[in-house]
């Protein structure tokens, strides 16, 4: 049929999203179907999908839109914004994203696509970005040891008081200590926390705080209401009593002020947010946290270390891996699988491209424009609440709701939630005019001052705010990187060559089973960086928020239409903050019925590490549930696990399809004897992307399930973050989902705490599940499903004879990912799966999942992105690199000098006037025709892991060492 003998409403339909979002054509797709056996995609869900659980209607989400009605759809409603001036403060500002950075790093491909960096030798760009976080902490904070980053301040707070009693030498103690200046935002998650891990919180004034027995304290520093103290004498009181200090400081103010760890603190803690990054109505943001080196195997999330390659050259990786979660488990620091790369990076390019003068400049403007605008107020005869400050000062007023409403009608937000009293917080976006502004709001138009007049008086009488003991005098970012790279021109070239040295999904496949990094498409990401959705601080006013509202109202209806739930939170910003709002909910559920004695949990052991990490973080006790030699969870021995805790029996927690990438036939039967014996079925939704409109975890009889909006609903990796995980329950856990202290949250449980800083997570980052959902449509999306599954299979079945797929489901099939085996490769050859991940670098791809959720296998998902050509790519260099493997098990190759064993090969290697390899050159680096069409060259050898263990350095090293002798 000729274009001209369609309607328009068919040529429309041939401009569809759904037809991008999906790698493979109609073509492509048929071709695979008869390659593994099926008429069509409907056919391979009947051979696949158990009939019991295949959704007897059409998921209701309605009809896919295009890009451009999508757009200005959701423009549409972020134009319901309303963006005043912010001085609301509390942990968040305004904020001048650099240009060079906005453009290079927040909306470049290269950047937010990429995966946590499990295979460092392709991934030095982000962790290098990484790494100068760290020092960004360890130099701000003065302390030694610094994280890759947390969540946001209020989770990193929660993980102090952990840490804290890990480590504290008051082990009778059951009590934590939380100043009543902490930001409340922070003491609400602080004390959700405590409250699961059976701790104990008493608050106060910070000079209380050794009046207490306490395992640990947490401090702010400034206070939330603006005032600079010092510190010292109380947390060495604290610390004399054997307690752990935590201090939750404000980056920039540091800067300006003696560090926390000048001050004595064991923590430190805080957001990186108003290092240029947007305050997206609460994130995503990246968390601080340093400590001191004594505790550094106590520390949460990832650590950047520095050790070396196989050609001596430093070269850097994830340190101390043996605390992630999928080898602890239940034994693991906390459940934090993910950090927020793209943002700490950000906030580290930030440092960069200002460098210690150019923040100094920033810190000292913010500094001065709070003291012109308090002595204005001062002169007028206004109290002040404090007589020190950095960039907030809380004035006392007769009429809050008068001053609070000449703001709102000149255009400014201030901070509502205190007594007697508004709270201002300057920021570096703020202006001469803003200055004017705030005069006007409290003394009048006719008010006489003007900002050079007032600077003028600040210059002669001097500055006396901050506490002249508490005036920094230690040096900061003293490193080569942080000076050197001033011009913009400089800045685009330094991020552009740290691009260059990572694999992301912009270059080739990244088929990594149970992460889904599928397409982040670019209509979906333009949002994100609209004013109307990165403007809006947290805590606005909820007339603000309309758009906002709209938004989130509109995809949480899609969400529950997708799952068959009844309810959604979106507050969890990661998967991990999912899976532990979701197991709060199960147990405030059981206390709600007076069985608070609930309190095991059965895991099946081929669960994510997160769950048993999950479950320990609220007190449940972890019973693992095995599995058959098909990979399914062995039903006999749940039945008797389950009669075995009888009325202790809190929850279960399933994956599906099963972490083996299959669908178990006895999904039903397993909710069936958890709820018999007065149990909740907790459904891991990192497979959702096998789920979406074929079935549904609520239709298939769980009671709660986290949703990575990150893997199934698009939104990307960033390198190991940003996440997002809500939940969505049955009606029966809806009142038991998490509120927020400070911002009421009208569809949650009245009297639930909140698992994250902001009432509804990472919400600048919903737009781009929005917009994958709107236009995919609902048929789309049940299309998208399929295709992924299919892909799988095509997979699966073309590396048969070649490689052992370790799990299949019925009809011999596999969902949406497949597991290889290569444990009788390794046992006949010597070959090893890091062997193998490694010389896929060669051929340009990253590699699978590795040894997980069985070691010595690699666990691939291809999903619905990837056109056919590209699963072709990447079936001929594994069918390639079992050839080598053949070579070696036959001893045509030496056991060690073979190209496996020495990947992944580098430019140094290939140029290597030394070259004594019984292999040819061309062989390491172009091992297959196509990859000389788009090489992509590991910038290091192989890393030895053991030696940065031992040696662990986690800062910056010299850029001296750099430069290969």
């Amino acid at each position: 049929m000729s274009n001209s003998s369609l309607t328009l409403a068919q040529l429309e339909q041939k401009n569809a999203f759904v037809r991008r979002h999906i790698g493979p054509g109609e073509d492509e797709i048929q071709a695979m179907l008869d390659a593994i056996g099926a008429s069509s995609l409907d056919d391979l869900m009947e051979q696949t999908v158990p009939s019991g659980i295949q959704l007897d209607k059409p998921i209701e989400v309605g009809e896919g839109a295009t890009e451009v009605e999508a757009l200005a759809a959701l423009k549409k409603v972020a134009g319901k914004n309303k963006i005043n001036r912010s001085f609301i403060g509390m942990g968040y500002y305004d904020t001048h994203v650099p240009n060079v950075i906005l453009r290079n790093v927040l909306e470049n491909p290269g950047w937010y696509t990429a995966y946590t960096p499990y295979q460092p030798e392709i991934a030095q760009g982000r962790l290098q970005a990484i790494l100068n976080f760290q020092q960004v902490t360890i130099d701000l904070t003065g302390l030694e040891l610094a994280s890759a980053s947390l969540l946001d301040e209020g989770t990193a707070a929660a993980e102090a008081m952990s840490l804290a009693k890990r480590v504290s030498k008051n082990k009778k103690s059951n009590l934590f200590f939380i100043a009543n200046d902490v930001h409340p935002q922070t003491r609400d998650v602080v004390e959700t926390r405590a409250e699961m891990f059976g701790f104990e919180v008493v608050t106060g004034s910070a000079e209380d705080a050794a009046e207490h027995d306490v395992f640990g304290a947490l401090l702010q520093y400034p206070s939330t209401t603006g005032e600079v103290k010092d510190l010292t004498d109380v947390i060495a009181a604290v610390k004399a009593k054997k307690g752990v200090v935590a201090v939750a400081a404000d980056l920039m103010s540091l800067v300006m002020l003696k560090s926390p760890g000048e001050l004595g603190a064991d923590v430190a803690l805080g957001s990186a947010q108003r290092f240029g990054v947007p305050m997206g109505y609460g994130g995503p943001h990246a968390a601080f946290f340093a400590t001191r080196d004594e505790y550094k195997r106590s520390l949460p999330g990832r650590i950047i270390g520095v050790s070396k390659d196989t050609r001596g050259r430093p070269a850097l990786r994830m340190a101390l891996q043996t605390r992630e979660q999928h080898i602890r488990r239940e034994k693991a620091n906390s459940n934090i699988c993910t950090a927020q790369v793209l943002l700490a990076n950000m906030a580290s390019f930030y440092a960069v491209y200002h460098g210690p003068e150019g923040l100094k400049t920033i810190a000292q403007r913010i500094h001065r424009l709070t003291d012109i605008l308090a002595k204005a107020l001062t002169t007028k005869g206004m109290a002040l609440r404090h007589s020190t400050w950095f960039d907030t000062i809380t004035v006392e007023v007769k009429d809050k709701e008068a001053v609070l409403q000449k703001a709102y009608e000149a255009g400014v937000n201030l901070r509502a939630d205190l007594d007697g009293a508004v709270g201002v917080a300057l920021d570096e976006t703020t202006t001469r005019n803003d200055i004017d502004t705030l005069l006007s709001v409290f003394l009048g138009d006719d008010h006489d001052f003007t900002v050079d007049k007032l600077d003028a008086e600040v210059t002669t009488q001097g500055s006396k705010s901050i506490p002249q003991e508490l005036v920094r005098t230690s040096d900061i970012l003293t490193h080569e990187v942080f000076n050197q790279y001033h011009s913009e021109t400089e800045m685009l070239r330094y991020i552009k060559s740290l691009e260059d040295k990572d694999l992301a999904l912009n270059h080739s496949m990244i088929s990594l089973g149970s992460c889904t990094m599928k397409l982040n498409a670019t209509a979906e990401m333009i949002p994100v960086t609209w004013p109307e959705f990165g403007q809006l601080h947290p805590f606005a006013p909820l007339d603000q928020a309309g758009g906002y509202q709209e938004m989130i109202s509109e995809l949480s209806e899609w969400l529950i239409n997708i799952t068959g739930y009844d309810a959604l939170s979106m507050q969890p910003n990661s998967g991990a903050q999912g899976e532990y709002a979701g197991l709060l909910a199960i147990q405030n559920y059981h206390e709600s019925r007076g069985e608070g004695h609930r309190n095991v949990c059965l895991i099946p052991s081929s669960a994510h590490g997160t769950n048993p990490a999950s479950a320990q973080m609220v007190s449940m006790k972890v019973v693992v549930v095995a599995c058959d030699k098909n990979g399914n969870v062995d039903l006999n021995d749940l039945r008797a696990k389950a009669e075995q805790v009888g009325d202790n029996l809190s929850c279960a927690m399933i994956t599906y399809p099963s972490t083996h990438g299959v669908y178990e036939e006895t999904i039903r039967e397993i909710c069936d004897i958890v709820h018999d014996h007065g149990g909740q079925v907790y459904m891991d939704g990192a497979n959702m992307n096998a789920q979406v409109g074929v079935t549904a975890p609520g239709f298939i009889g769980s009671d709660v399930s986290h949703l990575n909006l990150h893997k199934t609903f698009c939104i990307p990796h960033g390198g190991g973050g940003p996440g997002m995980g809500p939940i969505g329950v049955k009606s029966h856990l809806a009142p038991f989902l998490p509120n927020h202290t400070v911002v009421n949250i009208e569809t949650a449980g009245k009297d639930c705490g909140a698992v994250s800083a902001a009432p509804w997570g990472s919400a600048s980052i919903l737009p781009i599940s929005y917009m994958y959902i709107k236009m995919m449509g609902s048929e789309g999306l049940r299309k998208a499903t399929q295709v992924a599954i299919l892909n799988a299979n095509y997979v699966a079945k073309s590396l048969e004879g070649h490689y052992n797929v370790l799990y299949k489901g019925r009809n011999g099939r596999v969902a949406h990912e497949c597991i290889v085996d290569l444990r009788p490769l390794k046992e006949a050859s010597g070959v090893s799966e890091v062997d193998i991940a490694k010389r896929l670098n060669d051929y340009g791809f990253h590699a699978p999942t590795m040894s997980f959720p069985v070691a010595g296998t690699l666990m691939i998902e291809p999903t619905e992105s990837e056109a056919k050509y590209e699963l072709d790519r990447f079936i001929n260099a594994l069918i390639s690199i079992r050839k080598e493997i053949a070579k070696v098990e036959s001893g045509e190759w030496d056991a060690t000098d073979n190209p496996l064993h020495n990947a992944p090969h580098t430019l140094a290697d290939i140029c290597d006037n030394d070259w004594n390899r019984s292999y040819d050159r061309t062989l390491a680096a172009y091992p297959v025709p196509e990859v000389a069409r788009n090489k992509f060259w590991p910038s290091v050898n192989r890393i030895d892991d053991v030696f940065g263990d031992r040696n662990l350095m986690c800062s910056c090293p010299a850029i001296e060492s750099y430069v290969e002798e």
